[in-house]
This record gives C-alpha cells, sequence and structure tokens, in this order.
C-alpha cells in the first residue's frame, strides 16, 4: 500500500531553531505513520498503529521535554503557561492510549486529526511566541 501523506511541513511553521524544526518535523512524520496505520484496517494495522501511537507518546514527551530547557536557558516569560500547554496534550493523549488500550471506543482516525490539528496549531501559535522572543533577543544582542 502507498503511504499517504496526512500533514506536510510548511517553512511557515519554523521556530528558526534548527534542533527543534526537526524535532517538529519528525512529529509530522510520526502523524503521517499513524495516519497510514489507520488507513490499513487489519488487525496487523492495529497492532501497528499500538505501537506507532506508543513510538509518537514517547517522542512527544522527549521533544516537550527538549523545547522546555530551551525556554529555561531563554528564560522565556511564558514558559509556565507553555509547559501547562504540554501537559494538558500529554495528559489527553494518554488518556485516549488508555481508552484504546483497553478496548474502548476509539475511533484512530480522529486521533490522528487531533494529533494533526493540535501540533500544527501548537507550532503555529505557541511555539510562535517563543520564537518572536528569540527573535527580540538576537536583535538586542542577548543571545547568539
Amino acid at each position: 500500500m502507498e503511504k499517504k501523506i496526512f500533514v506536510e511541513w510548511e517553512d511557515r511553521y519554523s521556530v528558526a531553531i534548527p534542533l527543534i524544526d526537526d524535532q517538529h518535523k519528525h512529529l509530522i512524520e510520526l502523524t503521517n505513520g499513524l495516519y497510514n496505520a489507520c488507513l490499513a484496517g487489519t488487525e496487523a494495522a492495529r497492532v501497528h498503529f499500538r505501537e506507532a501511537v506508543h513510538g509518537t507518546v514517547d517522542y512527544v514527551k522527549f521533544h516537550f521535554s527538549a523545547e522546555e530547557k530551551i525556554l529555561e536557558n531563554i528564560q522565556f516569560p511564558g514558559i509556565a503557561a507553555h509547559k501547562n500547554e504540554h501537559e494538558s496534550f500529554v495528559i489527553k493523549v494518554l488518556a485516549d492510549v488508555r481508552d484504546f488500550e483497553a478496548g474502548k471506543k476509539f475511533v484512530p482516525n480522529i486521533f490522528v486529526r487531533y494529533l494533526r490539528d493540535w501540533i500544527l496549531a501548537h507550532i503555529a501559535v505557541e511555539d510562535k511566541k517563543y520564537a518572536d522572543y528569540i527573535l527580540e533577543l538576537k536583535k538586542q544582542n542577548r543571545v547568539v
């Protein structure tokens, strides 16, 4: 089966920090992987989806941790709210994964759409806030 692209990286999502941009691109790749697992529709796909979702959750936690360390290092004034956004997302995703594992009503397609929409909105709105802050610091020669 040919892999379908559900979401694509666009330069407008860049936060001008190569490490974070690369991690965001990887999150998009993982989302595409989950989407393709949804399309397969067999028990094998369900197993693949289970593995993919756990890998995605692990990577999201890794990414959030890396991003928060950067925000701490630059003393980003909105760090508390940013961490809360991350925490709320992880709590929701983990609850969805628990439901999936427990066999409760779970629609993988809806989950993947939620993941895509949250990630893109978070990058475009919340992550842009610290990107703008870093740009301002650079203008003031306070960070390189």
